[in-house]
């Protein structure tokens, strides 16, 4: 893995946060939606997923949330459509794992390894996970169909 300067993961944070992906909510049966806020920040955001037969084939997410809420759930709805079940909750895992400085696989992390700092500011990790939380409970309500 190349070394990331904090300059270089500030970028990706930005070019997440000022030009997020899936970042609109869609009017769907087949899609499941959480919503999801913070007691600390400004965050409040939908997060929707389209999981069928074991597979996310996507994730949309919308509201009003902070550029840390908005640049880490970009990157996660970029990370988990595609993936299988099993897949994204390994993904899901090193991230968190990442997060709460604990051991982590980068390689698996692409981009959202732009958080990997988050830990220096504590009342930034709930933003940093936000929407990682809401897709883990869309996933686990989709396995109890």
């Amino acid at each position: 893995m190349p070394s990331l300067d904090n300059m270089m993961l500030r970028q990706i944070i930005m070019d997440h946060y000022e030009n997020p992906r899936n970042h609109e909510l869609v009017n769907d049966n087949e899609y499941q939606t959480i919503n999801m806020d913070s007691e600390t920040c400004i965050d409040n955001i939908d997060v929707q997923a389209k999981i069928k037969n074991g597979k996310i084939e996507d994730i949309r997410f919308d509201g009003e949330a902070c550029a840390i809420c908005t640049a880490s759930t970009s990157i996660m709805t970029e990370l988990l459509i595609g993936k299988t079940i099993d897949e994204a909750r390994e993904i899901i895992k090193n991230y968190n794992n990442m997060i709460y400085e604990k051991d982590y696989d980068p390689d698996v992390l692409e981009e959202a390894i732009a958080f990997m700092n988050t830990h220096k500011q504590a009342n930034r990790i709930k933003c940093a996970t936000l929407g990682w939380m809401g897709i883990t409970k869309l996933i686990d309500e989709s396995e109890k169909k």
